[in-house]
């Protein structure tokens, strides 16, 4: 069992910038991914950022290349998404999610946790 547990979400105004954080605990995986999914009230889950624990590769959405970035605190168990220029169309609930696979995928299905989400929500 894996618990994620995400915070860092608010309301900020376009242009400005937040950081979520997702604490993980429990069994600890030898070989995972870690990543970030967002959804929009009415709008499937997508994805939006993932990073493998071991070797530390990132991947990203193609709307937020150059704006977010995915990293990790190995130590702390924790995965981070610093989120700058914010747009509304950013505007979502954020979910940090956990995959067994060693392999970082784009679909929900491939993980195997989720946390509870975080909300941020970008103005004008």
């Amino acid at each position: 069992q894996v618990q994620l547990v995400e915070s860092g979400g608010g309301l900020v105004q376009a242009g400005g910038s937040l950081r979520l954080s997702c604490a993980a605990s429990g069994r600890t995986f030898s070989r995972y991914t870690m990543g970030w999914f967002r959804q929009a009230p009415g709008k499937e889950r997508r994805f939006v950022a993932a990073i493998t624990w071991i070797s530390s590769n990132t991947y990203y959405t193609d709307s937020v290349k150059g704006r977010f970035t995915i990293s990790r605190d190995n130590a702390k168990s924790t995965v981070f998404l610093q989120m700058n220029r914010l747009n509304p169309e950013d505007t979502a609930v954020y979910y940090c999610a956990v995959s067994g696979r060693t392999v970082a995928s784009a679909a929900a299905a491939a993980y195997d946790y989720w946390g509870q989400g975080t909300q941020v929500t970008v103005s004008s």
